[in-house]
């Protein structure tokens, strides 16, 4: 008797071409009905173009024949968005109420330490006119996708991400857009970008708390924001209006990071607080939330970064951004608290 697990399990070592997800983990499979020897798969047609669907009914029907007692199989499509089709447990944003404090940096380590931990996790770089995601991960493959949604392009180490830089014919092109053009990008990429099922979902929000972080804490369903900032007391002071923005608009900062905190010198194994005493636990008080992290300087990380090799980077604080995330956001999951999409 065959059974729904082993179609499942073959369906899963099918990829999706363009993002290299099978068609399990991108969430595109609708239906499966088994009926004595024969097995009809419908799967969802959401971003795919007519060519990638031709070779997904033969390659899905290649690998439900080889199964033990499959007699006949068919495969067929229904049409479908991307919004209808997510499923995403956490949305987290990145946020600060000063620039140069580095959001887009933070957001890629906490994408890289969650995906480490075995989480699926993609990356919306909703800094429309500053982006710096995929750089940071050397990514420059152009999305594929159908008039019905697109696809996020895949890191090295398997997360998916989607930016206006990764749309525009150089990545050096300003886009100059007013507000409301804006917040309609942000919408767009969340609502007809294909994220299939997803652990954590990164928002790399821009600086200040205008049209931007206002689309994001009004469109997404965030299960928490997460603020950046520096040990400068400007820094620190700016950063205050982003936590009290939040607060506005209802949404539960899950925790603070201090980038720049330190630069460690090995030669006389000694921190040296370069912008100032650190404030991570005043900004922690402030916020009512935990101090996830202490970010130092380090000259290794920026070359990665500059080298688009980012998540080439190993240093035991990622490993501590990722635990003390997972837990907050378990704890939010525990008390009932979180939003889900």
């Amino acid at each position: 008797m065959i059974k729904q697990e082993q179609v499942m399990e073959s369906l899963d070592t099918v990829l999706v071409p363009g993002v290299m997800r099978s068609l399990v983990r991108m969430n595109l499979v609708r239906e499966v009905r088994i009926a004595d020897h024969k097995v009809d798969v419908t799967l969802a047609s959401a971003a795919l173009s007519l060519e990638n669907q031709e070779w997904l009914k033969d390659r899905t029907s290649d690998v439900i024949q080889k199964l033990e007692g499959v007699e006949e199989a068919s495969v067929s499509f229904v049409d479908s968005k991307p919004k209808d089709i997510n499923e995403i447990r956490h949305v987290i944003a990145i946020m600060s109420g000063k620039g140069g404090v580095g959001k887009s940096l933070v957001a890629s380590l906490t994408a890289i330490a969650l995906k480490r931990q075995g989480y699926e996790v993609g990356i919306l770089d909703a800094d429309i006119t500053g982006p710096s995601i995929p750089k940071m991960f050397g990514i420059n493959t152009r999305p594929s996708g159908s008039d019905s949604g697109i696809l996020p392009v895949l890191s090295k180490s398997g997360i998916e991400v989607m930016s206006i830089n990764l749309l525009l014919p150089s990545e050096d092109d300003a886009v100059i857009w007013r507000g409301p053009l804006i917040g309609k990008a942000i919408t767009q990429f969340w609502e007809e970008t294909l994220w299939g099922k997803l652990d954590y979902l990164v928002v790399d929000l821009p600086p200040g708390t205008a049209d931007a972080p206002l689309t994001v804490m009004q469109t997404l369903p965030l299960t928490g924001i997460i603020i950046v900032f520096t040990p400068q007391a400007l820094t620190t002071m700016v950063v205050r209006k982003a936590i009290n923005m939040a607060r506005q608009m209802g949404k539960p900062i899950l925790g603070v990071v201090e980038n720049m905190s330190y630069l460690y010198m090995p030669e006389i194994d000694r921190k040296i607080e370069l912008f100032g005493k650190s404030r991570g636990e005043e900004m922690a008080k402030a916020a009512r939330a935990p101090l996830l992290g202490q970010l130092p300087i380090d000259p290794e990380l920026a070359k990665l970064c500059d080298e688009g090799n980012i998540e080439r980077y190993d240093a035991e604080i990622i490993a501590k951004l990722g635990e003390s995330l997972s837990q907050v956001t378990s704890a939010k999951a525990t008390s009932g608290s979180d939003r889900h999409d």
